[in-house]
């Protein structure tokens, strides 16, 4: 073990001198290794990040939402001509499937509409995400109550003049103060504020837009004001499956108990989509995947570029160190150890590189963290990855080299470094 201690401690000095003496050589040797470590390791953690930021996101919303929606949240074999003929969902059909599905828990209605200006006496907050929709939509989203609290059943079956704001909203209007009871102005009216929503910050997959930048409003309001075939208001059905009941359970119902309501004959399509959420994430997961492949195959060739730059650097090694050799070997060095020897030095100039290469990658997540809304993680696992890499690439292009020393003549390794 003492020998092999000994060993390393020779081999990284010899590393070392290899740096020192042949800086401009080394460097750019290093240079494909320590690009091709930063390249993976930086598109892996950049996809990590990502990765988790969108699971973060989606925790907010129930995998098992189902999203009964005239149009389908992914591609579709249905052309596109015939899915704009199909109806919208409408209020009564929302009654319907609410009082008739046993295998539904929480089941919404609400529209997507155009963004509109919120006013404060003279204070205006511009191109609010308005969201009219039934009482059960703050336990679809799982929305947070800052202040104050969500319209009840009773206010969103009569359409009261009642409002819930986002936080950045509310802020924007009331400039931090309590912003409960005050009135505000939407569509030429006046509404009450009854609750102020918690910060969210900034989601990358939201059932509609951010909830900071929204105002939730009762949809029967807008009904009464609009009516229900208002082509400004895009309507949508929202539900659960009961705690017990498979997610496949509630769509297929929801299925059969629509296609009743509108009177569809067995030969006929769906003129609907039931959408799942669970759906859109494993897409999500999908692109994910081929984003870490893509950084892999970009990488590998950097890293194989790194690795030539390496192997020659050894090869060098050897041809200027023949005379040491015969040396080594005639006071009864084994092939073994010299193996070692450059074995071990061309992984400790890998390993040096890489991580070079993951300093560097960890330097522009503290700085993109900092300076973007979003958090760039740089996990230990990756960190491991990027040093585990090196020490391959480094085994990998030094055992020809290390080979080649270990198998030369102590005598004629003499004579020909003399």
């Amino acid at each position: 073990m003492i020998v092999y201690i000994r060993l390393l401690k020779e081999s990284f000095g010899f590393a070392m001198n290899a740096l020192r003496n042949n800086k401009l050589r080394t460097f750019l040797s290093l240079l494909g290794v320590t690009i091709g470590i930063f390249s993976i390791i930086a598109v892996l953690a950049a996809v990590d990040s990502l990765d988790r930021k969108i699971k973060k996101d989606l925790s907010s919303l129930d995998s098992k939402t189902i999203l009964i929606f005239k149009y389908p949240f992914g591609p579709s074999n249905v052309p596109r001509w015939k899915i704009e003929q199909f109806p919208e969902m409408n209020y009564e059909e929302y009654l319907y499937l609410k009082n008739n599905c046993t295998k539904t828990g929480t089941l919404s209605y609400q529209y997507f509409t155009n963004n509109q200006n919120i006013k404060n006496e003279s204070v205006t907050a511009s191109s609010v995400s308005i969201r009219p929709c039934t009482f059960e939509y703050a336990d679809i989203d799982l929305l947070e109550l800052g202040e104050g609290r969500f319209f009840n059943e009773s206010e969103s079956n009569t359409g009261r003049n009642c409002i819930v704001l986002g936080y950045d909203i509310a802020d924007a209007l009331f400039s931090g103060s309590n912003a409960i009871n005050k009135e505000v102005r939407l569509y030429g009216q006046r509404f009450t504020v009854i609750g102020v929503l918690k910060k969210v910050g900034e989601r990358m997959v939201s059932i509609g837009p951010n909830p900071d930048n929204s105002a939730y409003i009762p949809l029967n309001k807008v009904r009464a004001m609009y009516g229900d075939s208002n082509d400004a208001f895009t309507p949508i059905i929202v539900a659960k499956p009961i705690v017990g009941a498979t997610l496949e359970d509630a769509q297929d119902e929801i299925t059969q108990k629509l296609r009743l309501k509108r009177g569809l004959k067995s030969s006929d399509d769906n003129n609907f989509f039931v959408n799942l959420l669970k759906g859109a994430a494993d897409q999500i997961e999908s692109i994910i995947s081929s984003l870490n492949l893509m950084g892999w195959i970009i990488a590998l060739f950097s890293l194989l570029v790194g690795g030539f730059g390496i192997a020659n650097i050894m090869f060098v090694s050897v041809k200027e160190r023949t005379n040491q050799i015969g040396i080594q070997k005639s006071l009864g060095a084994k092939r073994k150890f010299i193996l070692f020897q450059f074995l071990f030095e061309a992984v400790i100039l890998c390993l040096f590189g890489g991580l070079v290469g993951i300093f560097l990658v960890w330097i522009i997540a503290v700085i993109l963290s900092a300076a973007l809304d979003f958090e760039f993680v740089l996990s230990f696992g990756k960190i491991l990855l990027g040093s585990g890499l090196a020490i391959f690439i480094g085994l990998l292009v030094g055992i020809i080299p290390a080979y080649s020393a270990a198998k030369l003549d102590p005598v004629e390794a003499i004579r020909s470094g003399m």
